[in-house]
This record gives structure tokens, sequence and C-alpha cells, in this order.
């Protein structure tokens, strides 16, 4: 049994690493568990705990489904967080509407339908999870670090493949070891 999910690699440019640092000094008297800059991902489906046979399944429908799909590009744009600004647990960073990661994330969606695969019923919203709040000891700084960057283009990211990565939970923070990776 291993907890996976399918996601877009992000490598962290300039301007979303320096986004990051200011966001963890103006929030440094909270409590908030970072994403480390190289597990920065876009999740496309979360899957959760899976048998192996399952995975074999998985892995079989994202290599028919995806290899060759063709690849793009994605604008990351602003931050927010998610639950709200009065009881903040996310601190995201957004991605400009493109059809084709909701084409992507679609055909997913299905193949893992038609393999039997048991997934969460929600909307698919993509963004990056920067970190995950415990404890803000003042939510009242949190609005003016995130209109900072509320409509900034924060960089261009290549998407030329999908992983199907296992999360391994640890005390320090989760670890992402990628099972198999498929060429768009």
């Amino acid at each position: 049994m291993k907890r996976v999910f399918i996601a877009l690699k992000v490598e962290a440019g300039e301007t979303l690493i320096r986004i990051i640092s200011l966001l963890k000094s103006g929030l440094a008297s909270g409590n908030i568990r970072w994403t480390a800059t190289d597990n920065i991902h876009i999740t496309l489906v979360f899957i959760g705990d899976t048998e192996d046979r399952m995975i074999a399944a998985i892995n079989s429908m994202l290599k028919d489904k995806c290899e060759g799909s063709g690849t793009f590009e994605l604008i990351l744009r602003g931050s927010g967080v998610f639950k709200s600004l009065s009881d903040p647990r996310i601190i995201w960073t957004g991605i400009d509407p493109s059809e084709k990661l909701m084409q992507l994330n679609s055909i997913i969606v299905n193949g893992l339908r038609e393999t039997g695969t048991k997934i969460e019923e929600r909307p698919f919203n993509p963004h990056l999870t920067l970190g995950r709040i415990k404890h803000l000891n003042d939510n009242t700084i949190l609005k003016p670090l995130l209109d900072r960057f509320q409509n900034t283009v924060i960089q261009k990211v290549p998407v030329n493949e999908v992983i199907l990565y296992e999360s391994i939970l640890k005390p320090e923070g989760p670890f992402y070891k990628t099972i198999n990776k498929f060429n768009l």
C-alpha cells in the first residue's frame, strides 16, 4: 500500500523563490510548514492509499492516456489562501486559466475511473501549495503580504511530463518519491 498522487513538477524560479522568502520572513512569528522548493508541484489528482496492483493499472493508464498528448506552458500568477483570511490553512500561488491543463486533468480523472481507482470528487483547483498554516500570531499581516503579489506574473512553467508520486510522510515533512514519469 502506497500513498500516491499524480502531479506536474515545478522548478522554482528566481521570482517564486523571492516571494516564498518574503512570505517566510513576513510570517516568521507564525507556525507554518513551508513546502521545500524541490517539492513544489501542481497536483493533478490526489489518490491516497493505493494497493500495488492498482498502481500498476494507474501506470498503464497514464502511459496510454498521457504520452504524446502534447506539451504546453502554464503561467504562475498571484498568491492567496485556502479557507479564509480570518482562518487561513494553505498559502498558495495561482495558475492562469489553461484549457490544456483542464483537459489533462479531465483525461487523467476519466482514466482513473476506468481503472476503478477511487478518487476524491472535488473540483480541480490548480495551484502550488507554498505553506500549510498551523497557527498565525497576527492574521492582519497576511493580507498586505498577499496583496503585494496579487497580479504578479511569477514565472512560466513548461509542462512536458506527468509524474506519479508516492508521498512518504515523515516528521520533518513529506518526501515525494517518483514512481514513474510520462512524457507528454
